[in-house]
């Protein structure tokens, strides 16, 4: 990677800004290899130099998870000239570390969405071959039949593509428009296209896990808060709703 500037690669760690990235240098908090740095303009490469800020390292973007309850009507994306995006809600310090959404929820649903800089976990979540099962919360028209939970458990076969077999649980002894369903891929308003086919179209969708890291009932929509490393990690440890006694 090609050299930059010591106070732009401190400040892209999200823990301070540029100004404060540059005082905390002069002030002799940011080491290079070992020895003290004294101007922000000092250059040092990332990926090779060893560069420690107050003691944590601050070479390369360090890995970081937010858990975001997304509210309807944001995209989720790092930038759109359509709407308002993810990112926006989040403030200017956490938008210059590279965050991206891992999978997406379309602009009408609501709930669970991670966003990280982190994007060998990003693969390994949204990879279908890694049997990561996503879990929602959905609001149908009319009502859902057993019928209806065999076809989803059974692989809907939609126009481009045959959805894997997924697993759904109707809620309020079958007489609702109101089930879990739990899918293993992530493909464009997936959930959605899969109840429609069934003539029974969504109209709430709200996600509540992936694999086994559920959404915090304490975040109002829009608010998020960062996840330790073992707790991103938990997006891994959760298999077969249907083993696990879900469905």
């Amino acid at each position: 990677m090609a050299l930059q500037r010591l106070d732009k690669i401190v400040a892209s760690t999200g823990r301070y800004t540029r100004s404060e990235a540059a005082a905390l240098i002069r002030k002799g908090g940011v080491t290079v290899n070992g020895t003290r740095a004294r101007s922000g303009a000092e250059k040092a490469d990332p990926e090779t130099d060893e560069i420690l800020a107050e003691g944590v390292r601050a070479g390369g973007p360090e890995k970081r998870w937010f858990m975001l309850n997304k509210p309807a009507g944001v995209l989720s994306a790092t930038e759109d000239a359509r709407g308002e995006t993810v990112l926006d809600l989040l403030p200017p310090e956490l938008r210059r570390i590279g965050l991206h959404p891992a999978g997406r929820l379309d602009k009408d649903s609501e709930g669970l969405l991670i966003l990280t800089n982190d994007g060998d976990w990003t693969h390994r979540v949204i990879s279908p071959r890694k049997d990561v099962w996503k879990e929602y919360l959905v609001e149908t028209e009319g009502v859902l039949t057993e019928e209806d939970r065999a076809a989803v458990e059974a692989g809907i076969v939609l126009k481009d593509f045959t959805c894997r077999p997924g697993r759904m649980k109707i809620l309020g002894a079958g007489e609702t428009g109101r089930a879990l369903v739990w899918i293993r891929e992530g493909k464009y308003r997936q959930v959605r296209r899969m109840l429609a086919s069934l003539g029974k179209p969504v109209t709430s969708l709200r996600r509540l896990a992936v694999g086994g890291l559920r959404l915090d009932p304490d975040l109002a929509p829009g608010a998020f808060r960062e996840l330790t490393e073992e707790e991103a990690m938990t997006a891994f440890a959760a298999g077969d709703p249907e083993k696990d006694g879900k469905s």
